[in-house]
């Protein structure tokens, strides 16, 4: 009767073992295939039925750390948890392993190490450090903010050196090296990947992991690849089919896309995330049924509140502005109002939860705040204020330059001087943006602000123009013509040195520049006679003139007078050149 008893508890504890083996394994899973409120499910069922299992305290700590969507609060998550986890089961290597994750988060490097030492310590052997604690540690540096990525890379590759056969501690090595190396240590990923799948041909994390090395380098017929294999290995990976969703949206396939989206959905059962909600609402919105979009993302935005993702925000903003526009042309214009007071209302939200956080941006968010702001009765100032922000994005020179330009056409098109003005300023950054920008860059920046009234910043500009071009005319041009328009007397003579090499460089080609050389040489001969009162010199100038157009009345008649005028009294009032007849248009202006 004794034996029987004790076979009877020995099976009770056996299969109780087994039991928590498997559910551990089972939120393990669930954990690798990001569905983390299961996983969450599956750990606090096993805490319940046992406090001081270090297991489930490990595990449910790393998913109360992934369920936390703000960045901000992952810290404070880690370290309540981990810290009651080790009131509870102090001993643990896994639990310090977490221990030491919540260092990590609060930059505690030295607390973190040691916590870590401590566990490897406790579990090594002869044969080496233990996998799952390096596999461990490894996650945690991974996961937090401040890390020694580079000391653990070390000791995984000691332990492979051993002859360790692990899949896991080959893909959790490439995971380190990819974050402690960005953009170089791909190659190196690429290979422990590799040997993942070498060690276990069904690890479908592996595929996955290569996937998304891929992706990296957008070579995606080696992405479609490595998602493919993944799901040919374990069609209940839920992550893949979030990439394959955006593998065909991106490709305009929306009909797979959302047949992908409804897999990714269908994986997580009975899981609900309401961001699943928002991908509907992307694909309504790339599909152009934007009333559809702006419902799904509102529902995403009650639920979530202020946890919900920037691209919540920017999807309404551009949505609402799209209805906004179609309301407009069909001449709707209080429907347009709302739609675009409601763009704004986004833009503005999306602005301050990113706040100085420029990186969180794209440069669209910048382009569609300026066109709504336009729409919504912004001044000239507010609407250039978010492209002057899109500098700070750390993205390619030539979008900057391409935003950049939309905004200069922008307020080129208004035309009034204040818009040109605007214009002439977003240029100058063009100028300032492009490693080598071109002779027009600089004359189109001068332009506008000589036709925004701007001289100051009109002279400053062409200033630099005929030092670096030297040998064209357009400098001396507006030049020529920015400082007629400030001295419009004559009294200063400002003009007239940019005359005289305008003349210059125009008489090299008389045929051509004929007309210019008249109304440029008329203005010298207006200004010798009336502000000089230098008779020959302005004789000399109209017979310039006279040489390209002999037929032209007005300026014979003016040589007469002065020809008359020398040879009597210079002063009288008959002997002044009329600045109206002498200066003709002064060049070819866009």
């Amino acid at each position: 009767m004794t034996n029987r008893v004790l076979v009877l508890v020995l099976c009770v504890a056996l299969n109780n073992f087994f039991a928590s083996a498997q559910s551990i394994q089972e939120g393990k899973t669930h954990f690798s295939a990001q569905r983390f409120q299961l996983a969450n499910t599956v750990f606090q069922q096993l805490l319940k039925n046992n406090p001081a299992d270090a297991e489930a305290l490990y595990w449910g700590g790393q998913t109360a750390i992934s369920l936390e969507l703000d960045s901000a609060s992952k810290p404070a998550v880690a370290r309540a948890w981990y810290d009651k986890a080790l009131q509870i089961a102090a001993a643990s290597p896994l639990v310090q392993v977490g221990a030491g994750q919540a260092d990590l988060y609060e930059n505690k490097l030295n607390e973190a190490r040691q916590k870590f030492e401590s566990a490897l310590t406790q579990t090594r052997t002869r044969k080496g450090d233990n996998a799952e604690i390096l596999i461990a540690i490894a996650r945690a540096n991974i996961d937090a903010p401040f890390h020694e990525l580079e000391a653990i890379i070390a000791k995984i590759n000691m332990q492979l050196e051993k002859g360790e056969k692990n899949a896991e501690l080959y893909l959790m090595q490439g995971n380190a090296i990819r974050k402690a190396r960005p953009g170089e240590g791909g190659g190196e990923a690429f290979r422990n990947y590799q040997e993942a799948l070498k060690l276990n041909p069904g690890y479908a994390l592996a595929s996955y992991r290569l996937a998304r090395l891929f992706d990296s380098q957008k070579n995606w017929e080696m992405v479609f690849q490595y998602l493919s294999d993944c799901v040919q290995k374990d069609s209940s990976f839920t992550p893949v089919y979030y990439e394959l969703f955006y593998y065909y949206f991106s490709r305009r396939d929306f009909s797979k896309a959302e047949e992908q989206l409804k897999k990714f959905i269908d994986t997580k059962q009975p899981e609900k995330d309401f961001q699943d909600e928002f991908l509907y609402a992307q694909l309504c919105w790339a599909r152009g049924d934007f009333d559809c979009a702006i419902t799904k993302a509102e529902s995403v935005l009650t639920a979530m509140g202020n946890n919900s993702k920037p691209g919540v925000y920017r999807l309404l903003s551009d949505a609402n502005f799209q209805v906004g526009d179609t309301l407009q042309k069909q001449a709707n214009t209080e429907g347009a109002s709302l739609s675009f007071a409601n763009a704004k209302k986004y833009s503005d939200r999306l602005f301050e939860k990113i706040g100085e956080n420029s990186d969180a941006l794209v440069l669209y968010d910048f382009q569609l705040r300026a066109n709504i702001l336009d729409r919504t009765g912004g001044t000239p100032e507010e609407i250039l204020a978010p492209y002057l922000r899109a500098l700070q994005l750390d993205t390619l020179y030539n979008l900057k330059v391409d935003l950049l330009k939309r905004g200069a056409e922008r307020f080129k098109a208004k035309g009034d001087s204040l818009s040109r003005i605007m214009e002439g300023i977003l240029l100058t950054e063009v100028i300032k943006v492009k490693p080598t920008p071109s002779n027009r860059d600089y004359f189109d920046a001068g332009f506008a602000f000589y036709q925004g009234k701007d001289f100051l910043h009109a002279d400053s500009i062409f200033s630099i123009y005929v030092t670096k071009y030297p040998d064209e005319p357009f400098g001396y041009m507006m030049q020529y013509n920015i400082q007629r328009a400030i001295d419009t007397a004559m009294e200063k003579g400002s003009a007239v040195p940019w005359a005289i090499k305008y003349l210059e460089i125009l008489e090299r080609d008389t045929v051509k520049n004929r007309r210019t050389i008249i109304g440029v040489a008329g203005y010298l001969a207006a200004y010798s006679a009336n502000i000089l009162k230098d008779k020959e010199k302005a004789l000399e100038y109209l017979r310039r003139m006279l040489a390209l157009d002999p037929t032209n009345a007005a300026i014979q008649q003016n040589i007469t007078v002065l020809e008359k005028a020398v040879a009597n009294k210079p002063e009288a009032a008959r002997d002044t050149v009329p600045a109206n007849q002498a200066a003709k248009p002064a060049g070819n202006m866009p």
